[in-house]
């Protein structure tokens, strides 16, 4: 079997792959023996760490288990989605569309799952909604989010997304560190942060 043995070759690779059960499209991808690169895609599907191809003959990709070094280091790597649950799926989308402009991720399954759901695209990670029964009390929260369980965003500009929720007549409330972040809730009362970076 042919291996790579300079550094850095770069090759044609196929036009996609599956990562995740995504399809995801590649043009060229520099492999290296020695230093594992690092695959950014469009909309920052994640991230594919490879260091060397098995053969050139198949064009095999193995993926590098780049920075797991001790026993219990599993390798995270980021955030891939939250999932939230949600009493009605239309109204929710409607929240997370037309208020927050959440994009649906059309490449997750949406009928393989034995109840109703959405994936939401925010930045390069996602929010899972799905419609099920919610064990959390929707009354008797905290106020202020910040003190409940949440999920908090990155954003660009929190007085632009004030702006948005004063129009909508969504209630928030401010960070009380002072910080430029905002926090409102739901439909379904879950908590999300949204902080400005």
């Amino acid at each position: 079997m042919a291996y790579f043995l300079t550094s850095s070759p770069t090759f044609p690779l196929p036009n996609k792959i599956i990562y995740h059960g995504e399809k995801i499209p590649l043009t060229t991808l520099s492999v290296s023996t020695s230093s594992p690169s690092i695959l950014r895609r469009d909309r920052g599907y994640g991230k594919c760490s490879v260091s060397r191809a098995t053969s050139i003959e198949n064009d095999v990709i193995q993926k590098d288990a780049h920075g797991v070094d001790e026993k219990d280091d599993f390798g995270v790597v980021g955030m891939h989605h939250v999932g939230i649950l949600c009493e009605n799926l239309e109204r929710s989308l409607d929240f997370y569309q037309n208020i927050l402009g959440l994009e649906i991720n059309e490449a997750r399954p949406h009928d393989k799952l034995p109840y109703r759901g959405a994936w939401l695209w925010v930045g390069s990670e996602m929010i899972h909604l799905m419609e099920l029964p919610n064990p959390d009390p929707s009354t008797g929260r905290p106020e202020h989010g910040g003190r409940d369980r949440h999920t908090c965003i990155a954003i660009r500009d929190v007085s632009k997304l004030k702006d948005i929720l004063d129009r909508a007549g969504i209630p928030y409330t401010l960070s009380r560190s002072g910080r430029p972040a905002i926090f409102t809730r739901d439909p379904d009362t879950n908590a999300l942060e949204f902080t400005q970076v």
